[in-house]
């Protein structure tokens, strides 16, 4: 049996997997490839049956979201590592074989994401993981490489390997191993920042998480959720008030819970401003929907918190206030 398998969660996407499927069967062939179908109303399974004979199928009965979509699909993959890919990515020569290496020489590393640049514009980072992801004290995520809407071009400058605080679910390796012992992503979120989650609760049990430049891949991002779509704003202001009830130490969770509901307020009103009432919306549908799942939240506080979880203490402060546009400015 081989040691990695590279899984595609699906649903309706035919068009993405005639176009990106290819690139994977070509340079993965240390990997078991699966797609995990989330109920699709499309042809998607008949034509990666018809094209692609040796990609392995999972359905799910319906559409569960990424969160739980994979995490019925997990169910039936046995091999040691997982790589949880996304249906709009194109991978390149040997992208594989410096995660394996990391694997097999690491055994605390948990988890890897690789560089992951733009398929649109292919000299440029991509906003969804860059070169590796982390937080600031209030739970505002950001990478090395992209910084709110600032992308930085790729000239090197993060080619190396380090230690990060999450890793981009567009790429997301993980050992089969710890994927089972935390139960995969919090089905809850449905999807958008569940990977963030399951990073942070690797990160309290002392896992390490890994990026790593050698392994390269180009992802086109929004091609299932597009920015302007309100229900993107509702899912990443609602899962990140979740993540936060369920992952910071006790004593600083309800003073930063109160600042980031502030903080989301004022987001709020600067939709108003914007012209964008539906997203204004979102927020506030976002927050009732917080409020009805905190009770359930709060019970998932399972295990160690991490005090030291943040990189800085204020993502926008150092971004709006002080201009720090790039990582090394932060």
């Amino acid at each position: 049996m081989k040691k990695i398998a590279v899984v595609i969660l699906n649903w309706n996407g035919t068009k993405l997997l005639e176009q990106f499927l290819p690139s994977v069967l070509k340079h993965s062939a240390e990997a078991e490839i699966y797609l995990a179908d989330n109920a699709s109303t499309d042809n998607s399974i008949a034509f990666v049956k018809a094209n692609f004979p040796t990609v392995k199928i999972i359905q799910n009965e319906e559409n569960y979201g990424f969160a739980k979509g994979y995490n019925s699909a997990m169910q039936n993959v046995e091999e040691d590592y997982y790589c949880l890919l996304n249906s709009d990515v194109e991978v390149t020569e040997n992208w594989l074989k410096p995660i394996l290496t990391c694997f097999e020489n690491e055994p605390q590393t948990a988890i890897i994401q690789p560089k992951l640049l733009d398929f649109k514009r292919k000299t440029h980072f991509e906003y969804a993981g860059a070169a590796g992801g982390f937080i600031d004290k209030f739970g505002y995520p950001f990478c090395r490489g992209r910084i709110f809407d600032t992308v930085e071009k790729d000239n090197g400058q993060y080619n190396d390997t380090i230690s990060i605080f999450w890793a981009s679910g567009a790429c997301f390796f993980i050992r089969k191993e710890v994927f089972r012992k935390l139960n995969g992503f919090d089905a809850d979120f449905f999807a958008h920042q569940e990977e963030i989650d399951l990073c942070w609760r690797a990160n309290n049990w002392g896992y390490t998480i890994k990026y790593i430049s050698k392994s390269v891949v180009y992802h086109v991002g929004g091609a299932t959720l597009k920015d302007s779509n309100p229900k993107k704003t509702f899912l990443n202001y609602r899962n990140s008030l979740l993540m936060l009830t369920k992952n910071l130490p006790f004593e600083q969770l309800f003073p930063i819970l109160f600042i980031r509901l502030c903080l989301d307020g004022i987001a709020g009103i600067q939709f108003i401003f914007k012209g964008k009432l539906n997203h204004f919306f979102a927020i506030i549908k976002a927050h009732f929907s917080f409020y009805a799942l905190i009770n359930k939240t709060l019970k998932k506080r399972k295990g160690k918190t991490s005090k030291k979880y943040y990189h800085t203490n204020s993502i926008v402060y150092r971004y709006f206030i002080k201009n720090g546009k790039v990582f090394d400015e932060i």
